[in-house]
């Protein structure tokens, strides 16, 4: 076979037990990323396959190439709630904190393996950042299921400490090198890094969003291919000006996926499968790389250094960071206990064998041992921990079937999948009851295995999946109407006019939305307006009851009215006496 045939076989047979291995590390009880890396070891040169591997320039550039696509995707996936919820802590976790695990985690390497104070910083800086894709595929995969802002602030830290990590570790090298001085020579390296990172990620995160959505492609499989480079390009020009192209990446990701895009879906299965390929590839490369002869040589230094990264370093950075955010101490326990080491720290110590650093070969030996360790030791017991500390939360039932709108070209509507949870005001009601507002119209219901077509009188039980077509302005109500404790939904926007259907009554509009009315509650909104206007019943004429107005948006064939507008008045009766004037 000829060499290309040989790499190409290679590659098939090794993505494929990749994805194998995938699906049975639940099943396992063992992280996926140690499996992609044992997968790597076994087809290397001491292991079964064979595979003389030892080109680190190539491993790195894989392994960043690898580590854009992960952060990207994650950036996608992550929503803009979590941001707001969890980006105060998780921003100090992933700067500060990355700085002081790293100088513990340095001190115990100068220790352990006799080196210098800088050598043992350097080591450090490599293993002191939480990996991604480890806690992206450990969260996000079935593993894990924890409150909204334990979780968010994992996710939000980890895709967001890697530049902290990738400027520490070429500060380090810098200072070898004699290319960065002590004190505003480093300040000034790090402002770089973060505010050249940030801005262009924000740049080419609204740049993306405002050509994709203009482009118009007549193929739909290229506005995959379209965002995949606008997310390369955030990277690579971030890192032409001297900042940091991981942030850039991981920032334009957030704001692409927080955004309306044309053909959302697609892009993000297509990112989805990439961040998989990527995860498998980065692993099974940088697998190849070890030696493990090399890593029994380095054994007992390199469980010291687990141990006081583990034990030490990550708890009590962790503290000092999280402990103003008033986190519980279960939480701060399992917050020490996340500090997963994967491919980054493996990629990050390529950088001083690139850079001819004496004690190169040592460093990469120890931090691939202690990234075994760490995702054998935490990533294994991660459920058990949550559990342990009574932090996992049950996981929602996903449905069994799925709706989307697929189109290039902007849609004024969207599809909503609402769980009915026990206790939602929706629970045992019939579909007709339901006092659905304008623009909204039930399309499907799942139920266990089967999905149910919708008719007046299907009854919607808890824990059925009810799938919404609705336009976006009737997003607040439908919310309202799937709620489980109205108390705690946020109050509907003031001043701002919500479509509903002329025929709910009234007790329905203060039921499922909970507003009160100054009417009978059997008369539906279109008597009510009738009664209260008379003749002068016009569209735009508008009538209010306490702090509701109610206007008339549109009469039938027969001059009866059929469309109605609700707007949520600041204050009861705020209008003029004579409320048949449409509203100034």
């Amino acid at each position: 076979m000829l060499f290309v045939d040989t790499l190409i076989l290679i590659a098939g047979v090794l993505l494929l037990l990749g994805i194998a291995s995938s699906k049975f590390s639940a099943r396992l009880g063992v992280p996926v990323l140690v499996l992609f890396l044992g997968l790597g070891m076994l087809a290397g040169s001491e292991g079964i396959g064979g595979i003389d591997f030892e080109n680190y320039s190539l491993a790195h550039g894989i392994g960043t190439l690898a580590l854009v696509y992960i952060l990207f995707d994650g950036g996608l996936s992550t929503p803009l709630s979590a941001v707001r919820l969890a980006w105060k802590p998780a921003s100090v976790l992933a700067t500060v904190g990355v700085l002081l695990t790293a100088i513990l985690t340095g001190l115990a390497a100068s220790y352990a393996l006799n080196l210098s104070l800088l050598e043992g910083l350097l080591l450090g800086s490599i293993v002191g950042s939480t990996d991604a894709a480890a806690v992206f595929a450990i969260l996000r995969s079935g593993g894990v299921h924890l409150s909204e802002r334990l979780s968010a602030t994992l996710e939000i830290e980890s895709g967001s400490n890697d530049p902290m990590a990738v400027f520490l570790t070429m500060a380090a090298i810098g200072l070898f090198n004699h290319d960065l001085t002590p004190g505003i020579g480093l300040v000034a390296f790090f402002l770089t890094q973060m505010l050249v990172g940030a801005a262009v990620g924000l740049l080419i995160g609204w740049a993306t969003v405002k050509i994709v959505n203009r482009i118009n492609l007549d193929a739909a499989g290229l506005y995959p291919l379209l965002v995949s480079s606008f997310g390369l390009l955030a990277f690579g020009l971030a890192a032409a000006l001297g900042g940091s192209g991981f942030l850039a990446a991981y920032i334009a990701g957030i704001l692409i996926g927080n955004s309306e895009l044309v053909f959302k879906r697609g892009i993000f299965l297509f990112h989805d499968a990439a961040a998989w390929l990527a995860q498998i590839l980065m692993f099974v490369v940088l697998g190849l790389l070890s030696f493990p002869s090399r890593l029994w040589d380095v054994a007992w230094q390199g469980l010291l250094i687990a141990a006081a990264l583990t034990f030490v370093a990550r708890p009590l950075a962790v503290v000092l960071c999280a402990l103003p955010f008033r986190y519980s101490w279960r939480e701060l326990t399992f917050l020490s206990w996340v500090g997963l080491k994967g491919a980054v720290p493996i990629t990050l110590a390529t950088f001083p064998l690139i850079n001819n650093i004496p004690g190169a070969t040592l460093t990469f030996d120890v931090v691939f041992f202690v990234v075994v360790v760490s995702a054998l030791i935490q990533g294994w017991s991660l459920p058990l921990v949550a559990r342990w500390l009574n932090l996992e939360q049950p996981e929602k039932p996903k449905p069994p079937v799925t709706l989307e709108i697929s189109s290039l070209r902007h849609v004024d509507g969207d599809i909503v999948d609402y769980l009915v949870e026990t206790g939602s005001v929706a629970a045992n009601r019939q579909v007709r009851d339901l006092a659905l507002p304008e623009g909204a119209v039930i399309a499907l219901i799942a139920r266990r295995q089967q999905f149910i077509p919708p008719q007046g009188n299907t009854t919607i039980e808890s824990g059925d999946h009810v799938l919404v077509v609705l336009r976006p302005e009737a997003r607040p109500l439908m919310d309202r109407v799937f709620s489980t404790d109205q108390k705690l939904e946020a109050e509907l926007p003031r001043l701002l006019e919500f479509p509903l259907r002329a025929t709910t009554t009234v007790g329905d509009l203060e039921e499922f939305y909970g507003l009160e009315m100054a009417a009978p509650r059997t008369s539906t909104l279109a008597e009510v307006l009738k009664s209260r206007l008379g003749t002068e019943a016009k569209p735009d004429r508008f009538v209010a009851f306490g702090n509701v107005a109610l206007y008339i948006r549109g009469l039938n064939p027969a001059g009866e009215i059929s469309r109605v507008g609700m707007v949520i008045l600041p204050h009861p009766d705020p209008i003029p006496k004579d409320d048949s004037e449409p509203m100034k």
